[in-house]
């Protein structure tokens, strides 16, 4: 790299992020213990612990603040049920026999849908459809089940049947009504048994999200709401990080949180409560951290199992939290490092990969970036997606958990950080250290990772520098010889290795003659230019998951080369034209 690019100041301390946490999951203990509550739950005597006051009405009935998706609201009235690829018809349909991969099924069973039919439908229309489904629901799932009773499923059910009431208690039917509100009181002291019991993460803020709310809006739920206040506490305080990131460090996942903790912000200022401290402190941390992932097109990156998501709901939940700080740049603690200037954005990923026990969708993809130039992409990882259909075809995913579905070096085509059979991430990438410097001039960023140590006796360096004008982006990645090398796997011979440049979509890519080299022509006609030295230059076939969901041909530039035991240096530059 230049100079110039090393003489950026001034430096932060170097940080190094450790990934603690190579659990396969459950342990027997805990299996049997879960296996145990299901026949409890199951039990006539829980029955009885879940009777009690029967609730008249609801407190109040606050709006959704999220929008649905009217095409799923039309299907909704025509009497489809359409998610993920899969439709349903609903005329006659027993729920329980539906036979639906799990991920439809939880969408099912929250009973998210009904955000879909408001967005189509209003509370009159919707409502005659909605109320005969909620009843034989009820008819069909009264008791426990394993899913449709699952916490943090039950949590987002009560959220969506209690912010859309409009469409599920507008019958003049006494006996449905009390019903539902008979359920809705059922479900909610189920949770307070459950909510805390969730495995930690999304799923437990969803539960406990769901029963401060249900405790809320029922009468008589003082309790209740007091209990999911101070659990929800505890579960943010566990999974967000000190610098707003998430433990899964998934982007997505943070979207979802802050629009979970939005909703419960609403209700406690419908019902003019006081703010759970908490509550506060979790949105305050979560916006700059999640604006430090946006690239220039206001989409998330994607990264450890999250899509781009929907840049309105993205924009619609930042606006509503209110918080105004700047996007985090130097994710101490949540691994991500931001790089701008000009209209150039970079996002590299400069931290371990997820403990196991939430790790089942995060990536092998250790200091990768993706790179935008105002409202295009111009390197990307691959994407993935856990709301799309792409959820339902475990073979792609793993394709896109991979280390070679992102932009990054990769040694022998293997991982940098295993992925297990039971998805989870095993062993790889323990510690990441990290230094950043900033001055006028342009940021520096240097990090080094260690995933490639025990297996081939290298550490992955990589040097990322982008000028102050953004037009000047450049990079270094070194194979150096690890001091840990004696525990190296393939002994003293040469080792292959790719460096990977997915290519955002719409991108034309033509290798210079030398193949040293390649114009980069953008929609829009701006054009860039790749160079590189120190390996050979192809480029080669890929694919990209746009937001939504969709697979679509893309291509890549692979720079490939063989690293001998001193190790191996590729210095690489992206540079736009200033003729534009």
């Amino acid at each position: 790299m230049s100079d110039k690019a090393d003489k950026a100041a001034p430096q932060t301390p170097a940080h190094r992020l450790v990934r603690y946490g190579e659990d396969r999951g459950l342990s027997l203990t805990e299996k049997i213990g879960h296996s145990l509550r299901r026949l409890q739950y199951r039990s006539f005597l829980h029955g009885l612990r879940l009777r009690g006051r029967f609730p008249l009405k609801l407190l109040a009935a606050p709006p959704d603040l999220w929008p649905g998706d009217p095409a799923v609201g039309r299907a909704l009235m025509e009497g489809r049920l359409e998610y993920m690829g899969i439709s349903i018809t609903t005329h006659g349909v027993r729920f329980s026999a539906i036979h639906a991969p799990t991920a439809w099924l939880e969408w099912l069973h929250s009973f998210r849908w009904l955000r879909d039919l408001a967005a189509e439908a209003d509370h009159k229309r919707g409502a005659a459809f909605v109320e005969p489904l909620v009843q034989r629901w009820l008819g069909e799932y009264a008791k426990f089940d394993e899913l449709a009773w699952r916490a943090d499923v039950l949590g987002e059910r009560l959220m969506q049947w209690m912010t859309h009431a409009p469409y599920i208690l507008s019958a003049e039917d006494h006996v449905y009504r009390s019903s539902v509100l008979n359920a809705l009181a059922r479900q909610g002291r189920h949770l307070v048994q459950t909510a805390e019991k969730t495995p930690e993460g999304l799923a437990r803020i969803k539960a406990t999200a769901g029963l401060m709310i249900n405790g809320m809006l029922l009468p008589g739920g003082e309790a209740r709401a007091h209990k999911g206040a101070q659990a929800l506490e505890r579960a943010l305080d566990l999974f967000i990080l000190a610098d707003g990131g998430v433990a899964s460090r998934c982007p997505e996942e943070q979207l979802e949180i802050l629009k979970l903790l939005l909703t419960v912000r609403s209700v406690v200022m419908e019902r003019k409560a006081e703010e759970p401290a908490g509550l506060t402190r979790a949105i305050d941390r979560l916006v700059p951290s999640l604006r430090g992932v946006v690239l220039g097109d206001s989409h998330l990156s994607a990264v450890h199992g999250g899509g781009l998501a929907d840049k309105h709901v993205l924009e619609h939940a930042l606006k509503l939290s209110g918080v105004t700080a700047k996007p985090l740049k130097n994710g101490i603690y949540s691994g991500f490092q931001r790089l701008e200037g000009g209209r150039s954005v970079v996002v590299l990923d400069a931290g371990p990969p997820p403990p196991g026990r939430v790790s089942q969708t995060a990536h092998a993809g250790t200091l990768a970036f993706e790179f935008s130039d105002g409202l295009n992409r111009v390197v990307v990882n691959c994407g993935g997606g856990r709301g799309t259909a792409l959820a339902l075809i475990p073979d792609l995913q793993q394709v896109l958990r991979a280390s070679a579905a992102h932009s990054t070096l990769i040694i022998d085509d293997t991982n940098s950080t295993r992925i297990r059979d039971d998805g989870t991430l095993g062993k790889g990438v323990g510690e990441v250290i990290a230094v950043r410097q900033e001055s006028d001039e342009g940021v520096l960023v240097d990090a080094v990772h260690d995933g490639y140590v025990r297996r081939f006796g290298f550490q992955h360096r990589r040097r990322l520098y982008l000028a102050g004008d953004g037009m000047d982006f450049r990079g270094e990645d070194r194979l150096v010889p690890s001091k840990r090398r004696g525990l190296s796997l393939r002994g003293p011979q040469d080792v292959p290795f790719d460096i990977r440049f997915h290519l955002g979509l719409g991108i034309e890519a033509t290798a210079t003659a030398d193949n040293q080299g390649a114009l980069l022509k953008l929609p829009g006609g701006t054009v860039w230019q790749f160079k590189a030295r120190g390996a050979s230059l192809a480029i080669a076939p890929s694919l990209w998951i746009d937001a939504e969901g969709r697979r679509r041909k893309t291509e890549q530039i692979v720079l490939s080369g063989q690293a001998p035991a001193a190790g191996a240096v590729v210095n690489w530059s992206f540079k736009r034209s200033a003729k534009q």
